[in-house]
């Protein structure tokens, strides 16, 4: 069973700055924040961005992909919008995405380390 994921950065005060508004609307809040980590949950931490051990630099993996299941079709649109606002390139607009499921809604940024982010919904409205 997963029992949460870690991201590299290279910038954690960067990280803070574009996670803290974009995991909110997502409902899930700051959890974490030490030397070298910060995370996110609504109880444990689930989620985190950390910097790598020393001399070693942070990349995206070209794979790495996360996705955050959320209730409704407008909660994805409300990422989409925070994670563009704060700093976040666009990798797919909000907007159904049948070759899954008829009902799968989602957006696609990359934040600012080019890490691979998701937001989805399979509500039907």
């Amino acid at each position: 069973m997963l029992h949460h994921v870690s991201l590299g950065t290279t910038d954690l005060a960067r990280a803070r700055a574009f996670y803290d508004p974009v995991m909110a609307e997502l409902g899930l809040r700051r959890t974490l924040d030490v030397d070298n980590a910060v995370g996110y949950g609504a109880g444990i931490t689930v989620f985190s961005l950390n910097l790598p051990a020393d001399g070693e630099q942070a990349t995206a993996g070209n794979g790495t992909h996360i996705a955050f299941e959320v209730e409704r079709r407008a909660a994805v649109d409300r990422f989409f919008a925070m994670a563009l606002a704060n700093g976040a390139e666009g990798d797919g607009a909000p907007g159904l995405r049948p070759e899954y499921d008829a009902n799968y809604y989602a957006a696609f940024v990359r934040d600012p380390d080019g890490n691979k982010i998701e937001a989805l919904t399979f509500a039907a409205s």
